[in-house]
């Protein structure tokens, strides 16, 4: 199983258009047949080690093949171009994280 992490570098008055954006990712994640389990909230950092990174969401994929059909979805490729909009230096505001885990 791959866990699938994007910490967001949210732009200050970014929050009231992204609840949308993810709302819609995790729909899409629903609807694909080996994702779930979409999660999404601020990045509490009480280590202090992500401070630039004040939200996030993660979802599992039963495999690689799942995580490139989520990748390749046309509604992954647009509310991707909309969550680059919301972030800090666009497309490098956004950190991704995917982990191999066990089930």
């Amino acid at each position: 199983m791959i866990r699938h992490c994007v910490m967001l570098n949210l732009q200050v008055d970014a929050q009231e258009e992204l609840a949308p954006v993810l709302e819609g990712l995790a729909a899409l994640v629903d609807r694909l047949e080996d994702c779930g389990g979409f999660v999404a909230g601020s990045n509490r950092d009480f280590e202090g080690k992500s401070p630039n990174h004040p939200y996030g969401f993660m979802f599992d994929a039963k495999d690689e093949a799942a995580l490139r059909a989520y990748a390749e979805h046309p509604a992954h490729k647009a509310f991707g171009a909309k969550l680059v909009l919301l972030c800090e230096g666009g497309a490098d505001g956004i950190v991704v994280y995917d982990i191999e885990v066990s089930a």
